[in-house]
């Protein structure tokens, strides 16, 4: 297999500011010899860090980046929160240090005070937590990383990067019955909703390339905020120091752990003041999609929050028209996070618009589907994952629009697995690429959960036995709602997508909104112009 052929090189990468390459000596984009594990859920993931957390002493360090966070998110049960947990590693004299979107207050539906207050916590005890909106307008800081290093003991290093948040809401299990410390969704999601996600776990030289995303982002010059009197109170509440203090000395990277490539890619806009280690933004998200979905032969599997734009979306129908035995699943929420009558419009335009890109490219080829728990409720799906000839496999903090790829910070890790899978079929694209043992089995864990143990083993390997799988598992369950729920339920979780059409009195205002405030676009003008990434 040609990494080459599938990672993005240093030139492909877009953006000569950054050191991500450089450091290596720029040859390469990528490391070898990485131990990469996919934590699927939230409790799963909570688990871990909790236990890596509390073996932290004299020397180490915490670093993270979050979009949110909440100091009572119980990791593993009472006792466990996450402020309490890092006050503790504080005192055993370990340096927590965060960034976390400033974000908006909790009248708008966002969660500025919870993140202050977990600045707070974490600063009275000693650590250094900024609320951070150096972002273009209308974005945020939407990665999610926490970074664990030893002192004198870099083997043990590890980064958990992904689409969970250290935040309520987030730590559901396979069961779905949902985060007892509950999200705030659509009310039709019920009053503890159901939540599907991923984190990865990285072991190996790969930390030291998602550790630069920290350093460049802790080390930007520019003010944490606008100095305005709200702002200024708010630091002050949070106990936010004015500038924070000098990172130590970058250590060399951890030694091999594995035998897996993990390439980081990143979303940064273009914004005034500029990022120093992006001023004209990073746009390698976008442009390893563009890549890797060239090379797509037999199946592209995705879970996505979102799956809008229509900037996004012709990649995806531009790869089914190429290849004629592609075929194409995506599995979205079955209702945007907020529905109302404003939200829901704004949400629903672009999926629409995306949805039919990709249909009139692909006819039956492509297929959208939502999923439910066992009791009936949807699970809301909010992991980014991407799975190409069960070869390529992305998972990060990524969704699939136009501001994921342009507009926000986002970090996302590709992962090539050297290692073949022998099962039938060997080299689903057809391609002599074979199929590695990681993508392949990421994406069968996803497809037992959703589909049920009614399906063969034999039926999730073959990429056009599985897509036949998925379309009878959703008919049979989408058939059993129709009589009224009569009889025994259908295995599996699987439903056809319906999105409710936007009134034509709608689309004259949600359209615009929804370009210029939802899925807003943050190339510098003459690559929007252009239309490339």
């Amino acid at each position: 297999m040609s990494i080459e052929r599938w990672f993005l090189d240093p030139s492909e990468r877009g953006n000569r500011s950054t050191s991500i390459d450089e450091r290596r000596g720029g040859d390469r984009a990528w490391t070898e010899g990485n131990q990469v594990t996919a934590l699927i859920h939230g409790a799963t993931y909570f688990s871990r860090l909790h236990k890596e957390l509390t073996r932290l002493g004299t020397g180490d360090h915490v670093w993270f980046l979050e979009w949110r966070g909440d100091a009572g998110e119980r990791m593993a049960g009472p006792g466990t929160e996450l402020g309490s947990v890092l006050r503790a590693a504080i005192r055993r004299g370990v340096d927590v240090r965060g960034l976390v979107w400033r974000s908006h207050p909790n009248q708008t539906k966002f969660s500025e005070q919870e993140n202050a207050h977990v600045g707070m916590v974490v600063n009275t005890a000693g650590g250094e937590v900024f609320l951070d909106e150096r972002v273009r307008r209308f974005g945020s800081h939407h990665q999610k990383l926490v970074l664990i290093t030893r002192d004198g003991r870099p083997e043990e290093d590890v980064a958990f990067v992904g689409g969970i948040d250290l935040c309520h809401g987030r730590g559901d299990d396979e069961h779905h019955q949902g985060d007892p410390q509950t999200a705030d969704l659509d009310p039709r999601y019920g009053p503890r909703p159901a939540w599907h996600d991923v984190q990865l776990e990285v072991r190996g030289p790969g930390v030291g390339d998602l550790a630069e995303i920290f350093r460049e982002r802790w080390s930007d010059p520019t003010p944490l905020d606008h100095q305005d009197p709200l702002r200024r109170a708010i630091q002050r509440f949070t106990r936010q120091p004015r500038r924070p203090s000098a990172l130590p000395p970058a250590a060399p990277d951890p030694p091999a752990a594995g035998n897996m490539a993990v390439q980081v890619l990143r979303t940064y806009p273009a914004k005034r003041p500029p990022f120093p280690f992006a001023p004209k933004g990073e746009r390698s998200v976008a442009r390893a999609y563009a890549k890797a979905l060239e090379g797509a032969r037999s199946l592209i599997y995705v879970e996505d929050q979102y799956f809008w734009s229509r900037e996004v979306a012709p990649y995806f129908a531009d790869a089914l028209r190429r290849s004629p035995g592609l075929r194409m699943i995506v599995v979205v929420p079955r209702y945007p996070d907020r529905n109302g009558l404003v939200s829901g419009p704004l949400s629903r335009v672009g999926q629409l618009e995306a949805m039919a890109i990709v249909r009139d490219a692909g006819g039956q080829r492509a297929a959208f589907y939502d999923i439910e728990n066992e009791d009936g409720r949807p699970i809301y799906v909010h992991g980014k994952v991407c799975v190409i000839d069960d070869v390529w496999i992305t998972i990060g903090s990524d969704n699939l629009n136009r501001r994921s790829w342009t507009h926000d910070s986002e970090a996302t890790c590709a992962v090539l697995d050297p290692e073949l899978d022998e099962r039938q079929p060997v080299d689903p694209g057809g391609q002599g690429d074979g199929a590695r043992v990681f993508a392949r089995t990421v994406r069968m864990t996803f497809w037992r959960e959703h589909l049920g143990s009614d399906v063969s083993e034999q039926e999730l390997l073959d990429p056009l036995k599985g897509f036949e799988a998925w379309q009878r598992a959703a008919d049979a369950l989408d058939a059993w709602h129709a009589r009224n729920e009569r009889g025994p339920r259908p295995g599996g979780r699987v439903r056809v997508h319906q999105v409710a059409r936007v009134r034509p009195w709608a689309i004259w205002w949600a359209r615009p909104l929804y370009k210029l405030g939802v899925d807003p676009d943050g190339r510098p003008r003459a690559m929007t112009r252009s239309g490339a990434f």
